[in-house]
């Protein structure tokens, strides 16, 4: 999390002083702010279709209602504006305006980390350096994009001695290899297990030296995910200012700066992921912009999704073991018998699991396949298992509950325990996510409501195994955001360059919850590009199949570079794959390999980019 704050400044006669807060002025003081943008930044043109973008936002959020209000004004505009018009000035200029003057905070979410990095890099800055009132603007990130110290201290060997086997991890162990295998993998191989304590030591050695903040994402070189899940800050296994570690945590100094923030820039995952959690501004007290708003749907279903794994069943065997052992060191008595019960459970899971590869292998005799259930009726054979699946997980995550609670009242009580009790509750924290898929996945699985369910079973062969894995989530995602975001919401903006379908936005409308909300007002605004006259459309037609890989890759490179050399400036180049980008780069001449940027690389110059759709994404929470 990122916080920078700017002052910019003063005019001789400040737009921020001369009005009045009420509704008319304060739709006049968002303008005269974009206005101020506009004349003060260096190249810019006049675009209408900005302006009138400008206007909207200001006449629409002018008379929003924030805070606690019992019949609140609320307005969300839908905008759809073109490539070139500008978005990011004109909602930045016009919400941060609004929110400085009614001393509230505005947060941005968009879709992808490129559009993330535009803000905090270039659109964030250049306002806060022509506004008049000085603003501090933050990235937000989810909790496990932060280290968690007290484990890291731990796996590091830094810890205690009462720490000891708490953490485990819950993939399968790899064997270690023999030495004749080890001689064919060669001389750089490295035991998992001795490279994981190498990764950690060096960690804690850097936020030791004060040459790390803890923040994943700064770090020169990305652990991979299997590496990073022992020691990432998740909620489940974090007792908040209950821990030993929370003053100098590296999560909560980073909400500590957001805090400090007028302006929060996040992701789509991130901000519907954190309705109820406090990680964010409350939805009804500050102004949201989701830029990219066209994935908002897709974002959500994701969200409000279930999966649970039927195959993998090890850490049920851990389950029991471990909350006893936890309950067994608190001196506590449980009051179910969670042994009996983690048998039930995975007794039902297998059963369950049978049923689902019949039912699979009646379909299609391949092993890597997806069933889906007519109508998202669950089929009669998997009615009673699931019932007895759901019992089970939801007895075993209600004891988890209550010893999660006990060892917070504990540590609250009797703070020389704190550290004690913050280690125990982070052990049984890591079988929080398994438990918790159980229970949610198998509820839906069972739900037979008026909200549409698509419903499956998975197999693949991945792995080297077969894995049967059972799937739930809501088909219509607009009743999930009309019930979780937009219940919430006062005032906000939903912008992208693609909202409309055959020049109507109800599919949109539909789609993110918003239709038939009379708060709600729509507009389009054109690209200020002529498409027509200033460019080419040109559709090539291999010779080569596109299922054949590596024919029609060597096709697509040899046209590729044919056409870049006709290119007098510069060239964007997207490939789908970075298999693809890879060949291409790797096809390039001695004259063009050294001025061309390609992506996760830099160089001082380039005259055309390469870039991928695979990281285009914003990262998760």
């Amino acid at each position: 999390m990122k916080c920078s704050a700017h002052c910019a400044s003063v005019s001789p006669i400040g737009v921020f002083s001369q009005l009045d807060n009420n509704k008319q002025d304060l739709a006049a003081l968002a303008l005269a702010a974009f206005d101020q943008v506009v004349a003060a930044t260096a190249g810019f043109r006049s675009r209408s279709g900005q302006r009138e973008m400008a206007e909207r936002i200001a006449t629409a959020l002018q008379g929003v209602s924030l805070g606690d209000q019992s019949d609140p004004d609320k307005a969300v505009a839908v905008i759809q504006a073109g490539t070139g018009v500008g978005k990011s000035a004109a909602y930045l200029a016009t919400t941060v305006a609004m929110a400085l003057q009614r001393k509230t905070r505005v947060v941005v979410s968009t879709a992808t980390v490129a559009l993330q990095e535009q803000l905090m890099t270039k659109d964030l800055p250049a306002l806060a350096a022509v506004l008049d009132t000085p603003f501090a603007f933050a990235l937000a990130k989810g909790r496990g994009r932060y280290v968690c110290k007290l484990k890291l201290e731990r796996l590091a060997g830094a810890g205690s001695e009462d720490s000891s086997d708490l953490f485990e991890t819950d993939e399968d162990t790899t064997p270690a290899p023999t030495a004749f295998a080890r001689q064919l993998k060669g001389q750089d191989w490295q035991d998992p297990e001795e490279r994981r304590m190498k990764l950690y030591e060096s960690l804690a050695d850097l936020l030791a030296a004060g040459r790390w903040d803890g923040d994943r994402d700064s770090l020169a070189e990305q652990p991979e995910p299997r590496d990073w899940s022992p020691v990432a800050a998740e909620r489940h296994t974090c007792t908040a200012r209950h821990c030993p570690r929370f003053r100098d945590c590296s999560y909560y100094s980073a909400r500590t700066q957001l805090a400090q923030a007028q302006v929060i820039v996040a992701n789509h995952d991130l901000v519907l992921a954190s309705l109820g959690m406090k990680a964010l501004p409350d939805l009804d007290n500050c102004l949201l912009v989701f830029d990219e708003g066209h994935h908002l749907p897709a974002v959500a279903l994701d969200q409000f999704s279930g999966a649970m794994d039927m195959s993998n069943l090890r850490w049920l065997d851990k389950l029991p073991r471990i909350l006893l052992d936890v309950a067994e060191k608190m001196g506590y008595s449980m009051a179910q018998d969670v042994s009996t019960l983690s048998q039930q459970l995975r007794l039902a899971l297998n059963d369950a699991a049978r049923i689902g590869m019949n039912l699979l292998r009646q379909v299609s005799p391949s092993y890597d396949q997806v069933h889906r259930f007519a109508d998202g009726v669950l089929p009669e054979p998997l009615t009673d298992p699931m019932s007895l699946i759901h019992g089970h997980a939801r007895g075993l995550s209600d004891v988890l509950e209550a010893l999660g609670a006990e060892l917070k009242t504990r540590a609250k009580e009797d703070p020389a325990q704190a550290a004690h009790c913050a280690l125990l509750y982070a052990k049984i924290g890591q079988m929080a996510p398994r438990l918790n898929s159980v229970v949610t996945t198998s509820a839906m699985l069972l739900a037979h409501d008026e909200q549409p369910m698509a419903k499956w079973l998975k197999s693949d062969t991945g792995s080297g195994l077969v894995a049967l894995s059972a799937h739930a989530c809501p088909i219509v995602p607009g009743e999930l955001l009309r019930q979780h975001l937009w219940s919430q919401v006062r005032g906000a903006v939903v912008t992208s360059a693609s909202l409309t379908s055959c020049g109507s936005f109800d599919f949109f409308l539909g789609e993110s919850g918003l239709v038939d909300m009379a708060h709600v007002s729509t507009l389009a605004v054109s690209s200020p590009f002529d498409y027509a006259k200033q460019g080419q459309l040109l559709v090539v037609e291999t010779a080569a199949d596109p299922r054949h890989v590596d024919a029609y890759t060597r096709e697509m490179v040899a046209l590729l570079l044919a056409d870049l050399r006709l290119v007098p400036h510069g060239a964007l180049v997207l490939f789908t794959s970075r298999v693809q980008m890879k060949a291409a780069v790797d096809a390039l001449g001695v004259d063009l390999l050294g001025v061309v940027l390609v992506q996760n690389q830099w160089r001082a110059a380039g005259c055309w980019a390469a870039t991928s759709r695979a990281s285009s994404r914003a990262s998760p929470r």
